[in-house]
């Protein structure tokens, strides 16, 4: 994001060149699996041409779920675990809760289970990690799908424009593989990034933080504005004085090290002769352009090309980085 100042604040390595050398450990998710996912994906769409019908391998279910304690009357329900008419496809177990299917395995229509149940450590809501709970399930009804024959003829009816299995199975993975490695480099430009705002010493005038911050909350403020269409009341209370100096000072750590981030991309440009070829910058300022044109959006073309350039040279950084960093990839 360009910066509007008089004078760029001088950039201080440590170490001096410690950039040329980043050791970077990259943590990336174990579900980005391209191949497990396209398998996941191919076999949802099959079965999404399937009919249902009575008895088979997925189950509307009633969950309900309270705390384990040793007074039982201190038992509290935990909301987040509780589900009615719940469609719980058995080939996604896993997914609900892990070992889940186990507990449930062989259940019949009308029948009730109930079992007691401890979150992982892993679980994603962090206060239910390692609690105990007593679960009980309630089976509403039972069906399975019977699917149509997985032959070349349904192939454009699963991923449109293909007309062999095979083909759909490669674009899927092919989709996939995209999506892995793209999530796979926003992981590591991220963990570079981080790594720089570490390494440099930067003098930051009021004037600096004050604008990235009001830059970053009006970003913010026009997220929320798409999620939520907020009324002119409350667009006027997020946007008061108050309410910009208050994320100013709540988020004081996090704007100071995107400074200090794009001032150390800044420099690395500018120290390694780092060059972006006039045609891709004119080609994505046009484009840049065009979106403005699209939404019927007003724009300053001068701001725009500046826009443009600080990123494709933020790009060019990190690219260049990337070459020469000793990287470690760990999953979570």
């Amino acid at each position: 994001m360009m910066l509007l100042f008089d004078v760029v604040p001088e950039v201080k390595w440590i170490p001096e060149d410690g950039y040329k050398n980043l050791k970077i450990v990259v943590e990336i998710d174990k579900e980005i699996d391209a191949q497990t996912a396209a398998e996941q994906e191919f076999r949802r769409r099959h079965k999404a041409l399937g009919a249902l019908r009575i008895v088979g391998d997925v189950a509307i279910l009633d969950i309900s779920a309270t705390t384990i304690e040793q007074d039982e009357s201190a038992a509290q329900s935990i909301p987040s675990a509780e589900s009615k008419g719940f469609q719980f496809d058995t080939e996604d177990g896993d997914k609900v809760l892990p070992d889940f299917l186990d507990s449930i395995i062989g259940i019949k229509r009308g029948e009730t289970k109930s079992f007691p149940y401890t979150f992982p450590d892993s679980w994603k809501q962090e206060d239910l990690r390692g609690v105990r709970a007593q679960f009980t399930v309630d089976c509403k009804e039972l069906f399975y799908r019977d699917l149509p024959e997985l032959n070349d003829s349904i192939a454009d009816k699963i991923l449109s424009g293909c007309s062999t299995i095979e083909e759909v199975k490669e674009t899927l993975l092919q989709k996939f593989l995209e999506v892995e490695q793209t999530a796979k480099e926003q992981a590591t430009d991220n963990a570079i990034l981080d790594q720089l705002h570490k390494m440099v010493e930067v003098d930051i005038p009021p004037s600096l933080f004050e604008e990235q911050g009001r830059q970053l909350y009006g970003a913010q403020l026009l997220q929320i504005q798409a999620n939520m269409k907020l009324n002119e009341q409350q667009l006027a209370s997020l946007s008061s004085p108050k309410a910009v100096k208050e994320y100013l000072e709540n988020q004081k750590d996090n704007i100071t090290n995107i400074i200090k981030q794009n001032l150390a991309v800044g420099d690395i440009f500018k120290r390694e002769n780092l060059q972006i070829l006039t045609d891709e910058l004119v080609k994505e300022v046009e484009n840049s352009i065009s979106e403005f044109k699209r939404h019927n959006q007003e724009y300053d073309e001068g701001r725009v090309k500046e826009q443009v350039q600080e990123v494709l040279e933020g790009a060019k950084v990190l690219e260049w980085l990337r070459e020469r960093a000793d990287i470690q990839y760990i999953t979570k």
